[in-house]
């Protein structure tokens, strides 16, 4: 059990240290640009959520293999390759096509020139965000998730510390707040570097062609992970482009507030089960049933816990929460805002639910199930009910339409798991009749 506990601690806590990245990125550009930047930067978050995801396909694909495959694949250094030339693919797309970009994703006459800003910088080192989750997928997958931690907490505390010298003191603005957020990952990959001295690493690192097979098989176990973190960059593009003819762009930096809020909470969903994700791989290698439920249901237990935790604080504190990203005091967006929390938030004891419920399908081997949950979460239900919720009832639809998408989803998560326990007890008696 303490092993359960230190995995999922080092694992959330370097999750969290992820979503601060932007959470800081809110809380500057909200007091130091105002209402439009903080707009912009919500119709910029999802290219970041898109390299987030790009570096958990690969990295949680790769490290799932590493541990149910052992170290003779030379998995580590395949899909290093593979990330880096997507990244440098983003890097161009950042130089050439930005503003074309901003645009695509909803930027308006007023805040397409920071949307853009912020967007080229994300982009021309998008190697950089990609790597990271990749090394840190497989570094924690390689018996080291404390590295895996320590990386994340330091390039966020550098985060935001720069952010507020960039845009305070220096006065840069967006740029500064974007500065500060590229800069980070390059910080936690010099501190995950020094896992070369790890006395129990098996990871090895070499020039090593990477193989269709390879990505294949990686793709398939880390598309949950990918599509789980999408889901918040797609449901982030689907409300802004709702809520402009709603309320236009207070509406907008309204959601921003409540759209980072919810990736912080999902960052911590996320590394709960990520850490239980290598320890559950392990026991089902070893053909270990009642290990891997033990885990699961610790793994359940403890997002479950945090969930109420986060509703309640969200609750009874939403004025002083709103007013931290609100300088200039919008009574619009203190409105909009405070309306929207208790409703939004309900997603939280579902999401619970399900990000852990992705993640352990994806740990078992089963990537279909995973893969059906991250659809449904992200795509399938949220799009459509967001659009049809929102026509019928105006923004309390667009607020109840996750509670509802996140619930619709736990109804088959429950149902694929008691597809695995009825599996799990039928292969258990075959074995016991042998």
């Amino acid at each position: 059990m303490n092993e359960i506990k230190g995995y999922v601690t080092r694992s959330v806590l370097s999750t969290l240290g992820l979503s601060l990245y932007i959470l800081a990125d809110t809380f500057f550009i909200a007091n130091g640009v105002g209402v439009l930047g903080l707009a912009a930067l919500n119709i910029a978050l999802p290219v970041f959520n898109l390299l987030t995801g790009l570096g958990l396909l690969l990295g949680m694909g790769g490290a799932t293999l590493f541990t149910l495959k052992g170290r003779s694949g030379n998995y580590f250094s395949q899909l290093l390759i593979v990330g880096g030339a997507i990244g440098l693919f983003f890097t161009l797309i950042g130089v050439f096509f930005s503003q074309h970009l901003a645009v695509l994703l909803g930027a308006s006459g007023a805040t397409v020139d920071l949307t853009v800003m912020y967007m080229r910088f994300i982009l021309v080192m998008a190697p950089f965000f990609i790597l990271n989750n990749l090394c840190l997928a497989f570094i924690r997958n390689d018996q080291n998730p404390q590295l895996a931690m320590k990386a994340m907490i330091c390039s966020s505390i550098f985060n935001i510390v720069f952010d507020y010298i960039f845009v305070f003191p220096m006065n840069m603005g967006m740029a500064g707040a974007a500065l500060a957020t590229v800069l980070s990952p390059i910080l936690s990959l010099l501190i995950l570097s020094t896992h070369r001295k790890f006395s129990k690493r098996q990871l090895s690192l070499g020039w090593a062609n990477p193989k269709l097979r390879t990505i294949i098989q990686s793709v398939q176990l880390g598309l949950s992970s990918f599509l789980a973190e999408m889901s918040t960059g797609v449901s982030i593009l689907v409300f802004n482009q709702v809520l402009i003819g709603l309320g236009g762009d207070i509406a907008i930096a309204a959601y921003g507030v409540l759209a980072n809020i919810l990736v912080v909470a999902l960052s911590l969903f996320t590394g709960v089960a990520q850490g239980i994700q290598p320890l559950i791989s392990r026991a089902v290698n070893k053909d270990d049933k009642a290990t891997v439920q033990k885990i699961l249901n610790f793994g359940l237990r403890t997002s479950f816990a945090m969930a109420v935790i986060l509703y309640l604080l969200l609750f009874f504190l939403k004025y002083p929460i709103i007013s931290a990203f609100n300088r200039e005091n919008n009574p619009m967006m203190i409105e909009l805002a405070a309306y929207g929390i208790p409703i939004f938030f309900l997603s939280l004891f579902g999401s619970s639910f399900n990000v852990v419920f992705s993640i352990f399908f994806s740990a078992i081997g089963r990537a279909k199930q995973a893969f059906a949950l991250a659809l449904f979460r992200g795509y399938f239900f949220l799009i459509p009910l967001v659009i049809v919720f929102a026509g019928i009832l105006g923004l309390t639809g667009a607020w109840i339409s996750l509670p509802i998408t996140e619930g619709l989803t736990l109804v088959f998560s429950v149902f694929f798991l008691r597809q695995y326990d009825k599996s799990s007890k039928k292969s258990s008696s075959i074995e016991s009749a042998l």
